[in-house]
């Protein structure tokens, strides 16, 4: 898979793209993942990718011209399965999108900024994506949520892959309590049934304390 990045403030991305799961998967050609400095694309002397916005109004505007500059030559180099715009307004990134992507081939992120960008940029734009009803300053954090999850899904990622299957959302349930040695702490034990070695018990509970903590927690997701 190779993914491309495009933001107005990359070297916000380089450390947690250069870390733990994703610098593994990167190192073992599982994955590659460039990314590319819009101001490299401004306009004149001082590299501008923002202006006012027309009709007044508080904050700046990408401009679209550095935009579809190097989205175009993104393009002429290869064919991208999806061009992702991380944006409020997009569909709420849920893990079942995060599968889906996790099949393509190649993947183009643009990173939003400022108020937002040029309307006309939406046109090169094939999929809107938001990671909940809140604002932040701009589309880096969201796009590395999104990398995240699709990387740590790619075979191989991580050791166990079956734990990534089993994982809260992936099977529609919120993970069961988990527990780890020592089987007592502070007069906490952990139970009974754990440490029983009935692996059918043991899944049965497993299902029944995560269909509970569902019901308390998330009752939407049982609708």
């Amino acid at each position: 898979m190779r993914i491309d990045i495009i933001s107005a403030v990359a070297p916000l991305l380089e450390s947690p793209l250069n870390e733990s799961i994703i610098k593994r998967a990167k190192e073992n050609n599982l994955v590659e993942i460039i990314v590319h400095n819009l101001r490299d694309y401004g306009l004149g002397k001082y590299k501008q990718i923002d202006d006012d916005p027309f009709g007044g109004g508080a904050g700046m505007v990408i401009r679209p011209e550095p935009v579809f500059t190097l989205i175009r030559e993104l393009q002429a180099q290869r064919t991208y399965d999806e061009i992702i715009f991380m944006t409020p307004d997009g569909e709420q990134f849920k893990q079942d999108m995060a599968n889906e992507l996790s099949l393509k081939n190649n993947i183009l992120i643009l990173c939003g900024r400022y108020k937002g960008i040029d309307e006309r940029i939406r046109t090169l734009i094939t999929k809107e994506i938001s990671i909940g009803d809140y604002v932040l300053t701009g589309g880096e954090l969201p796009a590395l949520v999104v990398i995240d999850c699709i990387v740590r899904l790619l075979p191989g990622a991580i050791h166990d892959s079956e734990s990534a299957m089993l994982d809260s959302f992936q099977t529609g349930l919120l993970d069961a309590p988990l527990y780890t040695r020592p089987a007592e702490f502070e007069g906490m034990k952990v139970p009974d049934i754990l440490q029983s070695g009935d692996h059918e018990k043991i899944r049965k509970w497993r299902n029944d304390e995560a269909t509970k903590r569902t019901q308390e927690r998330r009752p939407d997701m049982l609708m």
